[in-house]
């Protein structure tokens, strides 16, 4: 049996402990690693290594030693409960060894999960598992987790109270991370919120996420496009000090207003145009940006952005003008620019 699309995430949650095997194959190997320990923890429960109930065997063992598999799929336990033995890594060398397992299982075996990295169609692992009546094949692909999916991990986490806005705000957030990333900042968010009934907020999302610039980065370029001048001098000097490469600055610059261009310029607003980035906006940042490209407006973005690549060029170039001074003056030019939406 294959499994798909959503089926894979309800199953993984939930493995039928009466069929004898479940591969989990992809190419993305935390993909692959976060639902085996997943499908393994939801069958044999979170002490099944102190009770010995759970027995993992590289796969590349299993071409000097095929009897392995089977020995520990028949070996009765010490302990009650449901047994799993984990093939992990398994290669296509080690087909015969599991096909003798599980042309042998009988019911109270212990269930055999077998977790692989890319198959192609060819895979003899796979040609076993997909027409098996009783075997389960789980594909995994390099798509971000579902809505149902991430509320099922808010919910292991302890999270129960998610208003629309907050999962709004973490779905964008599962498409920017990679899993492992992601499942951590859902632990991290619950750990944040424990013995607090207060629903989640967009806003604690934000705090919690991983950052992707620097704080300070952030915080000159928000006060460049919010004009506030009598900043600028203050933040351009903690920058400096800091030893933020000029370009970086830029480069910086370049994508932020490029943001607010693609909210400005859509024609769902720019609440809409801020919602298709990637990597997404959201929280507060997404609220104070919509903000500043209300204020700025579609033409004077345009045209601070046509500044800024001209000095990106002169930046790369081999202008001997000093670097951080040309950054310098064409931030503060940006800062006391007329907005169009004004």
């Amino acid at each position: 049996m294959i499994l798909k699309g959503a089926e894979i995430g309800r199953y993984l949650a939930r493995p039928d402990p009466t069929r004898p095997a479940l591969l989990i194959h992809g190419q993305d190997a935390m993909r692959v690693a976060l639902k085996r320990a997943e499908a393994v923890k939801a069958l044999v429960g979170p002490g099944a290594e102190e009770e010995m109930r759970l027995t993992r065997i590289p796969g590349a063992d299993l071409r000097k030693d095929p009897a392995a598999l089977l020995d520990a799929v028949k070996a009765v336990g010490f302990f009650p409960g449901q047994r799993v033995v984990l093939v992990d890594d398994a290669p296509d060398a080690a087909t015969p060894a599991v096909a003798s397992a599980i042309a042998e299982w009988k019911s109270g075996d212990a269930v055999i999960v077998v977790a692989a990295g890319a198959l192609g169609k060819s895979s003899a692992l796979r040609k076993l598992f997909e027409p098996h009546p009783a075997a389960v094949t789980a594909p995994i692909y390099d798509d971000p987790p579902g809505e149902e999916e991430v509320g099922r991990w808010l919910h292991e986490a302890g999270l129960r109270e998610v208003p629309r806005d907050a999962m709004r705000d973490l779905m964008a957030l599962s498409r920017a991370l990679d899993p492992g990333d992601f499942r951590q900042t859902v632990e991290k968010i619950g750990l944040y919120k424990h013995g607090d009934p207060a629903a989640l907020t967009p806003a604690e999302i934000a705090a919690l996420a991983p950052a992707t610039i620097e704080a300070e980065v952030d915080e000159l370029i928000d006060c460049v496009a919010e004009g506030r001048a009598r900043e600028f001098g203050t933040l351009m000097r903690r920058i400096e000090g800091q030893g933020i490469a000029p370009v970086t600055l830029c480069i910086a610059a370049l994508r932020h207003f490029r943001a607010l261009h693609a909210g400005a310029s859509d024609p769902g607003g720019p609440g809409a145009g801020l919602s298709r980035l990637r990597p997404p906006v959201f929280g507060p940042r997404r609220d104070r940006m919509i903000r500043q490209a209300q204020d700025w407006g579609m033409r004077a973005l345009e045209d601070a952005i046509h500044q800024l690549i001209e000095t990106d060029l002169v930046l790369r170039s081999s202008s001997k003008a000093p670097a951080m001074a040309v950054m310098e003056r064409m931030l503060l030019r940006l800062c006391m620019m007329p907005r169009g939406g004004r």
